[in-house]
């Protein structure tokens, strides 16, 4: 080979070289680029243990304490005097005149009076001191929820606590130790879970109809634009006009994250969020309120907000929450699996493929596929053979107790059943911990130009101790 030749061949493998080495080095900085971003996951403290699976000594009675008596705890107490083994100890609110309108409640139920705590913003860790009581139930503003679970657990009480139970990670990590440290069971009170489309269909999902589950979604629209100035002290607004991501995740996270096991044999691990610029509230407060634009339009919270989550085993959870736009109500729950699909809003439906569909009582129809969804009745019959046994034993009851439709009651009776009976909640802390991350999570994700950030994990290594979520019973 010609020398001038040879020399240039020679430079020409070696810029190949170098740009080999150059895209290897781009592609590890891109790599580097595309890692999640990571939340602390802080150690366990030492002699403390988790509560996967935790059970506490039977109660024959369990023994209330109601903590907030606005807009949801009323309801709580008229739908205790119908669940029998409870009693109601005490009643607090820091407004005595709710604390009578619930004394009410159980007058006319033919109870005995509660012990009345009101008048000031710490009554309620009065009652929480009580020995007396055995379960601290909540339902106050968010803000309230953290301070007042953690005291009661310190308190030697097991506690209930309305959603979302806790709004950042510092919360969440909190209320986590103390129920371990404790060892006192600490569950959100998330009645969608509890729904009857959602109980059946996890009941379809538990049984095989759809094959292996891939993927679900949930949501919470719901315009509160006749609802905001119900709120005492103004304080929801407040929150979204302060703090930016999905500030209320657990209706539609909740049953989504049971139909696929989540700390049950598999876990969340990264998520992305995105969010619409805010509209509809702003001039909400333009007009409503006398909020000059500019200050109006100082406000954090999107209006729509997504969220798209992955987990350990390949899964996607989608999650939307919108509480301002002028949309049909939805609390979206979808399951889509490799045999079938399931959907609530707007449409109630199932596709199944033909070879799933059970023959026995079903009516017969013709062109029966997944490529449209079951006639009515066909779905009617499915949803009865699969209707999930906690229905079977107390749907009647349920509706008419009421309370969204029954599943209020149902929630509460599950309670109490398994703290009487000394089993397994339907829902722990780590439950809490996951359905409420999404709150700090997805601001975070939206904050860093829509990165991906890592989800912890609550249990800390413990996320496959427990194969399969399911409801325990005495039999």
């Amino acid at each position: 080979m010609h020398k001038k030749t040879m020399t240039l061949a020679i430079l020409v493998a070696v810029l190949f070289l170098l740009g080999c080495t150059s895209a290897t080095q781009r592609t590890k900085e891109g790599d580097e680029k595309r890692q999640p971003i990571r939340t602390e996951v802080p150690e366990r403290p030492a002699g403390q243990k988790d509560v996967l699976g935790l059970v506490a000594e039977k109660i024959d009675t369990v023994r209330v304490g109601f903590i907030g008596l606005g807009m949801r705890g009323p309801g709580a107490v008229q739908r205790f005097t119908h669940i029998p083994g409870t009693k109601i100890v005490a009643l607090c609110d820091k407004h005595g005149d709710r604390v009578e309108k619930a004394q009410s409640i159980l007058e006319r139920a033919g109870l005995p009076q509660a012990a009345s705590y009101s008048g000031s913003e710490d009554a309620w860790k009065e009652l929480c001191q009580r020995e007396d009581i055995d379960l601290v139930y909540i339902a106050t503003d968010w803000k309230h929820h953290v301070p007042m679970m953690v005291y009661a657990m310190k308190q030697g009480k097991h506690v209930a606590c309305e959603v979302p139970a806790a709004m950042n990670l510092d919360e969440i990590w909190e209320v986590v130790n103390t129920a371990e440290r404790t060892q006192k069971h600490c569950i959100q009170l998330e009645n969608c879970v509890y729904d009857f489309f959602e109980l059946t269909t996890l009941n379809m999902a538990q049984q095989g109809l759809f094959g292996e589950v891939l993927h679900t979604e949930g949501a919470y629209i719901h315009n509160l634009s006749d609802f905001w100035d119900a709120y005492e002290g103004d304080w929801r607004m407040q929150f979204n006009r302060e703090f930016r991501g999905d500030v209320y995740a657990t209706h539609g996270l909740g049953p989504a994250a049971q139909v696929l096991d989540i700390h049950r044999g598999d876990r969340m691990t990264t998520l992305v969020s995105m969010d619409t610029k805010p509209v509809n509230i702003p001039e909400y407060l333009i007009e409503k309120r006398g909020v000059d634009r500019d200050s109006a339009y100082l406000f954090a919270n999107g209006q729509n907000t997504m969220t798209m989550i992955r987990t350990e085993k390949g899964k996607t959870i989608l999650i939307q929450h919108d509480v301002a736009s002028p949309r049909p109500y939805s609390r979206m729950y979808q399951v889509s699996g490799t045999k079938g699909f399931a959907n609530k809003y707007p449409n109630q439906g199932y596709a199944l493929e033909e070879n799933m569909v059970p023959g026995e009582g079903m009516p017969d129809h013709e062109n029966l596929s997944a490529h449209s969804y079951m006639p009515r009745e066909v779905r009617d019959m499915l949803m009865d053979k699969y209707k999930h046994r906690i229905h079977r034993e107390l749907e009647e009851k349920a509706k008419e107790v009421g309370g969204h439709g029954g599943m209020d009651f149902i929630m509460d009776y599950r309670l109490v059943y398994c703290l009487r009976n000394g089993l397994p909640l339907d829902m722990d802390v780590y439950d809490l911990a996951e359905w409420c991350c999404l709150g700090e999570l997805s601001r975070i994700s939206m904050e860093n130009n829509n990165s991906s950030v890592e989800v912890p994990d609550f249990t800390r290594g413990n996320w496959n101790k427990i194969q399969g979520f399911r409801h325990a019973f005495v039999d």
